[in-house]
């Protein structure tokens, strides 16, 4: 497939859905379209707009194709998600928002049947964040379920089968938190059986290869040739991951940010994964297992920052650091290094610039320590928004004394799902130069630290 230059790469995100159009050649975004991943409140519980987004991708898809040609599509999508389908390829049950809290209903049942952490790297999270906890709620609070799904496949899968007719998962995502993966076994663990769904579960594919080419239906809507080639497709966190491992070799690690931060940490040093700190098994496009940690720090961007759109002055700046305004963790609790902490403010923030460079500050301090929980050794790269923050790239630099990088793509996780096309291509990063002083940041860093206890 080396002659394929533009890949629509279907990207759906939790707080976003898009369709980014990748040039192969120049490993850039030639165009990307987005709509809300807006969570419907029910019946009967909230779950997402599956028929928005499809036929938002059908119509976008017939407008890439129109104005630039599109040779092949990819997928990549959040995890803790996965599709119920029946006999007829419809949905059995809407799929439900994983942020919801009804699977906490069942949360002690569910304990005494999930593996255990040493065998899948999956840490108990809350509400649905574990696939495997989505499922039991699922199938208990309807016991005729179970019998009316025929396949369950992930949520990158869905959209491949839409598009090819197709079923299949994909090992990134079921090494995502799931609890139904062993990752250094790559296989199935045996939550799949005690759920009842062995035989239902669609079989696990890598990342990159071709799951089937369009419906005649699709290609008809779209205007695309059926012969487009649809690859299986990526969990997103490993998609941003991706340009590196094919891009550098040695010892590094990869921060994706969006709703989520997720550091991921290559060639580190060994250390015992703390599953009550949300440390985790990633699994990557190649089915290896990847260390890593994360927070929900798009999330906590977004509370905090509300709707000031100044940017912090020199003056915020230096009032923060000389007064020690912080920030304390977390503010979205129940995941990320310090779950059971309530965000508190020490010092007050005077203007919407001070609150925002101290939130700067706080999200980098917080992937500074998800850095360390894995081990991570080497450059870092920063993937996504806040790879384009000054602020959370200058701490970051004096706290990672082997170098920050940004990643120089707007969309990491397109880019990184339309490089399973083939390209041995990585990604270009530029190195970042801390713009502050140094012994300043420092000295915050150690308070905040010493604030925490920690």
């Amino acid at each position: 497939m080396s002659d394929l230059r533009h890949i629509a790469v279907i990207d759906v995100g939790k707080t976003n859905a898009k369709l980014a159009l990748v040039d192969l050649v120049e490993l850039r975004e030639v165009a990307v379209v987005t709509r809300p991943n807006t969570v419907l409140a029910g019946p009967p519980y909230p779950h997402f707009d599956l028929e928005g987004h499809w036929d938002f991708f059908l119509e976008q898809l017939g407008a890439f194709h129109r104005a630039h040609g599109i040779d092949g599509i990819s997928i990549t999508t959040h995890g803790a998600a996965g599709v119920l389908l029946d006999a007829g390829g419809n949905l059995a049950t809407p799929m439900l928002d994983y942020e919801h809290d009804g699977p906490d209903e069942l949360a002690a049942e569910y304990e005494a049947i999930r593996p255990a952490f040493a065998d899948t790297g999956s840490p108990r999270l809350p509400g649905g964040l574990n696939l495997g906890a989505q499922l039991y709620w699922l199938l208990r609070r309807d016991p005729q379920l179970l019998d009316r799904t025929a396949r369950i496949v992930t949520y990158p899968q869905y959209w491949g089968y839409r598009l090819t007719g197709r079923f299949a998962s994909d090992v990134s995502s079921l090494g995502c938190h799931t609890d139904m993966w062993e990752p250094r076994a790559g296989r199935p663990s045996t939550l799949v059986e005690k759920l009842g769904i062995a035989g239902k579960l669609a079989p696990a594919r890598h990342a990159s290869e071709v799951l089937g080419q369009l419906t005649t239906a699709v290609a008809a809507r779209t205007g695309l040739p059926e012969s487009t080639p649809v690859l299986c497709g990526i969990h997103d966190s490993n998609a941003s991951l991706l340009p590196h491992l094919l891009g550098r070799t040695g010892t590094f690690s990869v921060v994706s940010t969006g709703t989520w931060v997720i550091a991921m940490s290559i060639g580190g040093k060994q250390s015992e994964l703390d599953p009550a700190r949300d440390t985790l098994i990633n699994v990557d496009a190649h089915g290896n297992p990847v260390p890593s940690a994360r927070f929900m720090g798009g999330r906590e961007y977004g509370l905090v920052r509300g709707t000031a759109d100044s940017a912090p002055t020199d003056a915020d700046r230096r009032r923060v650091l000389s007064e020690g305004i912080m920030l304390s963790p977390a503010i979205v609790s129940h995941s990320g290094p310090f779950p059971d902490r309530q965000h508190r403010w020490i010092g007050d923030p005077a203007t919407d610039g001070e609150r925002l460079y101290a939130l700067a500050l706080y999200l980098s301090l917080m992937t500074d320590t998800c850095l360390d929980l894995v081990g991570a050794r080497g450059p870092v790269i920063v993937e996504g928004p806040f790879a384009r923050n000054r602020d959370y790239m200058d701490m970051l630099a004096v706290l990672r004394g082997e170098g920050v990088e940004a990643a120089r793509s707007a969309t990491g996780t397109s880019i990184g799902a339309a490089l399973l096309f083939g390209t041995t291509r990585g990604s270009k990063t530029s190195a970042h130069r801390c713009s502050s002083d140094t012994q300043v940041l420092s000295r915050y860093a150690l308070n905040w630290r010493a604030a925490l206890g920690s």
